[in-house]
């Protein structure tokens, strides 16, 4: 077990030497194992510390594994879908007929088709998929809380923060509802507000946050600082000896928007206006599109953790019927005609074109590109009268049995891992839980699985519960 043991110091504090003698002097003394160092076997495994950066692309709401990554063109027709298949560029692999652009690039992904669970509403699964624990509320849509689990940004900023940045983690067009409504674990839970991932929101005509962070002409540094320092006293006078998350955590907001300010390659990568009108173009002036080039923007200035929400809201058709950005993968009815005219085409354009341009930027090679939902959907399509919509068929939640894509980082590329059966209902050969999906990420960064935080009380946590799966790496 790999022990991170410390106080809850200020976010992106380096240890001091104080602080590297109180580490290493238990291992020294032979203690009981209040720190250990990782397993000598860890480094050795295959895919360890092979990515710098993880980017995960989320398809909130339950994408159909049916009507994309594992169609079934032999099951009967209510099983199979609407939908034909096409070639991809590895012989023998089919895809969905409207992922033509991917299609062309499946000798850079490998596809897993045997990710399985069982919570089955969009807020625990979500929480579950973000955060690789189960929510004590499972199969359910909770509020966030103060006691949730962080997000596995929030944990790397935790375990491993990043010198360069004030934060390790970014999200860009959040924060996800679920349905209507931020869900959790989107955020720093028992970690304090200083660990949230920092959210962009919507960036299609750049982020908010830029226009905060251009300095006034009659501002110069010398006052900024001054400023800077005035609140660090306020806030030294009014919270002194306070270890509440609450204080840590505006210490922290107030530390990092200060030191967002003086990060000017973080505030190059938010400008999504330098980028070339083809190449905004070949992402797609849409939300989801324009959120995956910020997300490119964001790895190519070396941030080590960005998730990118495809779609913000996970059904957001039964509000705003006809506009596309609002459309989630919650397709209970309506599922082909929602998938065909809103949310494949969108799909097919900006996760082809992120794959393509990290490929070509040679960021691929050490980025670890994870496309993932909280669950996929139900082998036999049906009517549900309950959901709003024009009343066509469309499928229900399903955790049994969907998939996910992997890329980049060593990932086996050509390639699809695990198997499902002919309903793509049940895993028939290397289930992987959204715990062990987790693991695998911490590890390729580097991470050994078995490594504990502690949050604001000094209660020890591991970083998530399952074991990374090293198959999926060449």
């Amino acid at each position: 077990m790999t022990r991170f043991q410390t106080r809850l110091e200020p976010v992106g504090r380096l240890p001091s030497r104080r602080d590297w003698l109180r580490f290493s002097m238990p291992a020294m003394l032979g203690s009981s194992g209040l720190v250990r160092t990782a397993p000598p076997s860890a480094s050795t495994l295959t895919g360890f510390g092979q990515a710098k950066s993880v980017l995960v692309v989320f398809t909130s709401g339950g994408q159909s594994q049916l009507d994309t990554w594992d169609p079934k063109p032999n099951a009967p027709a209510e099983v199979r879908g609407a939908f034909g298949t096409i070639p991809t560029s590895v012989p023998g692999f089919r895809v969905c007929e409207h992922m033509p652009r991917l299609a062309t690039l499946q000798h850079r992904v490998t596809v897993l088709r045997s990710m399985t669970h069982d919570d089955l509403d969009h807020g625990s699964a979500c929480y579950l998929a973000l955060t690789g624990q189960s929510h004590p509320r499972k199969s359910s849509n909770p509020q966030p809380k103060g006691t949730d689990a962080p997000a596995l940004g929030a944990i790397l900023h935790r375990v491993r923060p990043d010198r360069r940045f004030p934060h390790s983690a970014f999200h860009v067009n959040g924060p996800m509802l679920t349905p209507s409504e931020p869900g959790p674990g989107q955020f720093g839970g028992v970690l304090g507000r200083g660990y949230d991932p920092l959210d962009l929101g919507e960036v299609t005509d750049g982020t908010a946050l830029l226009t905060g962070m251009n300095l006034r002409p009659d501002l110069p540094a010398m006052r900024l600082g001054d400023r800077s320092e005035l609140v660090n006293r306020l806030q030294a006078a009014t919270h002194a000896g306070s270890r509440l998350p609450a204080t840590d955590g505006q210490r922290a907001l107030v530390r990092q928007a200060y030191e967002l300010l003086h990060t000017p390659r973080v505030r190059d990568a938010f400008d999504i206006a330098q980028e070339p009108a083809k190449v905004r173009d070949r992402y797609g002036r849409f939300r989801a599109g324009q959120a995956c080039l910020m997300g490119r923007r964001l790895i190519e200035a070396g941030v080590p953790w960005v998730t990118v929400f495809f779609n913000h809201s996970i059904r957001g058709q039964d509000f705003y019927v006809g506009e596309s950005d609002q459309y989630g993968w919650d397709t209970h009815n309506d599922i082909f005609e929602d998938m065909k005219g809103h949310l494949l085409p969108r799909f097919d354009q900006g996760f082809s074109a992120l794959l393509e341009d990290l490929h070509e930027r040679g960021l691929l090679k050490d980025t670890l590109v994870v496309c993932m939902g909280e669950f996929g959907r139900a082998p036999l399509v049906a009517n549900e009268k309950n959901f709003a919509g024009r009343g066509s068929p469309g499928r229900k939640h399903w955790a049994a049995c969907y998939s996910v894509v992997l890329a980049g980082a060593g990932i086996t590329t050509g390639a699809s891992y695990g198997r499902s059966d002919k309903q793509a209902a049940y895993p028939l050969a290397d289930p992987v839980t959204p715990g062990d999906l987790s693991a695998t990420l911490f590890h390729a960064l580097g991470i050994p699985s078995d490594t504990h935080y502690e949050d604001f009380t000094g209660r020890p946590s591991r970083i998530v519960t399952g074991t990374p799966v090293t198959k999926l790496f060449s």
